[in-house]
């Protein structure tokens, strides 16, 4: 990512924040219920069509997943990315890499899902390049913990 001459944020970073605003926007408008839920699934659902080859396989993969294992968690757009909300608030994202010209795409775990390990140390996120089956399974585990 390029950063602005004043050490900014990138385009990139500026773009997903005001698609961020827009979100928070729209869903102060939308209406409540079923009818708010079939709305922000399906925006979520023409995001995840959007993306490019690769990142949208993985997109997808991961929505089936949480719509089998956590299916208390409703599909929410964050940052104009994917994102699954428990009482309004992302429990869990997946970001493409193609589209925020990143390396890789990433799959993040937010406080919500208060995934704690007493060690005092664990994973917020995690870097997605073709997960293999036994990836797949690990991000089905988080997701069913969460």
């Amino acid at each position: 990512m390029t950063k602005t001459d004043a050490g900014g944020f990138s385009a990139e970073e500026r773009a997903a924040m005001k698609q961020r605003a827009a979100e928070l926007k729209t869903d102060a408008k939308r209406a409540k219920g079923a009818e708010k839920a079939a709305a922000e699934k399906a925006e979520l659902l023409a995001k995840i069509a959007q993306m490019p080859d690769g990142d949208r396989e993985m997109a997808e993969r991961l929505h089936e997943i949480v719509a089998d294992v956590a299916p208390d968690l409703s599909p929410k757009l964050y940052y104009g990315q994917p994102g699954y909300a428990r009482g309004g608030k992302i429990v869990v994202f997946f970001r493409s890499g193609q589209m925020d010209k990143e390396r890789y795409s990433t799959f993040g775990i937010s406080a919500q899902a208060e995934l704690d390990d007493p060690s005092g140390l664990w994973p917020t996120s995690y870097a997605l390049i073709e997960p293999d089956e036994k990836a797949w399974a690990e991000l089905t585990e988080i997701i069913r913990r969460a």
